[in-house]
């Protein structure tokens, strides 16, 4: 058992002491050191290689500090994740995607690093991973940001309704009441990044657009990022479908998570298709996610690891 005493900014120092020693705990919990500051002195015990581990993270979170980053227990876990991936922290969270109300949107591991940056290169991007990746959330801040700063006209937000042809004639409401359970997270996470007020007006303008897949057949979009989220629910055709409605001056991201396909057994994923014919196209690039990018709490990492496991003894998504 080593220990080790360092001197410390002052504003590093208050980070680290702030949310009731919350911010210390996650710090020792992650790093297998036991954590005291008094003033801006700070000192860990530990073993030696978690000791290195310690100084390193240390370093980490001063560089934040320095760029005007706040420090919380889950920039712990996000620092870990990045440290983890041989990634450096302000490359990766001080990527600012988009601002709302004092909050900042950006990645927090190294595979979102690299999803915003397939994103921004590529003109599809498909983004496949569990659920509380930041998959569907990043995009559509990328495409808000794109929005205001004028490379596209519009946003299109689109997701299979594949419960529809059971299921909504006994909803109550016309077709628009009818669907709006399929695409209300699409709705809350615009709402997350523009006020209410901007995001009906930019709807009634048809400035952004929330419409089930159906809508999409038939159509060119020109000058617009798409977003197709839930596309583990897609077939190979709608697939197709989907991707052939790509315009000049467009984008398309495409969203999904392979172990929770909803469609009948019988019937094959268009995202697990897409994966085998487009994987070698220019100009599209296919971003994996795993238990590690998960940014939720953390017994969401622990169900997508059971969920990944029975994906591997299940290759076709589905359970025997």
């Amino acid at each position: 058992m080593a220990r080790q005493v360092q001197t410390i900014s002052e504003e590093l120092a208050r980070e680290l002491a702030s949310g009731s020693d919350e911010v210390l705990e996650a710090f020792g919990d992650r790093l297998g050191v036991r954590v005291f500051l008094r003033g801006n002195e700070l000192t860990f015990d530990g073993d030696e290689p978690a000791m290195t581990q310690a100084q390193t993270m240390l370093d980490e979170l001063g560089e934040l500090v320095d760029q005007g980053l706040s420090i919380g227990p889950q920039t712990i876990d996000a620092v870990t994740g990045v440290l983890n991936g041989k990634g450096h922290a302000v490359d990766v969270l001080h990527d600012v995607v988009w601002r709302h109300r004092g909050k900042k949107i950006a990645p927090k591991t190294v595979n979102q690093k690299r999803y915003v940056d397939a994103i921004r290169s590529s003109t599809v991007t498909f983004g496949i991973g569990p659920a509380g990746t930041g998959k569907t959330y990043l995009a559509i801040a990328l495409a808000v940001a794109a929005l205001v700063d004028r490379e596209v006209s519009r946003i299109i937000l689109t997701r299979p309704a594949v419960e529809a042809g059971e299921r909504l004639g006994f909803l109550p409401g016309d077709l628009m009441a009818k669907i709006d359970p399929y695409l209300r997270p699409l709705f809350d996470a615009l709402l997350d990044m523009l006020d209410g007020e901007r995001v009906t007006s930019y709807m009634e303008k048809g400035v952004v657009e929330v419409a089930p897949l159906a809508y999409m057949r038939g159509r060119t979009l020109n000058d617009s990022f798409i977003i197709l989220d839930e596309a583990q629910n897609t077939s190979p055709e709608q697939m197709q479908m989907f991707l052939t409605r790509l315009g000049f001056g467009s984008k398309i991201v495409v969203t999904g998570d392979v172990t929770q396909i909803d469609l009948p057994r019988e019937q094959r994923s268009g995202l697990i298709d897409v994966r085998n014919v487009l994987q070698d196209v220019p100009d599209i690039s296919f971003i994996h996610f795993d238990r590690d990018d998960v940014v939720r709490h953390k017994i969401v990492q622990r169900i997508v690891e059971a969920y990944r496991q029975q994906a591997e003894r299940h290759p076709d998504g589905r359970p025997g």
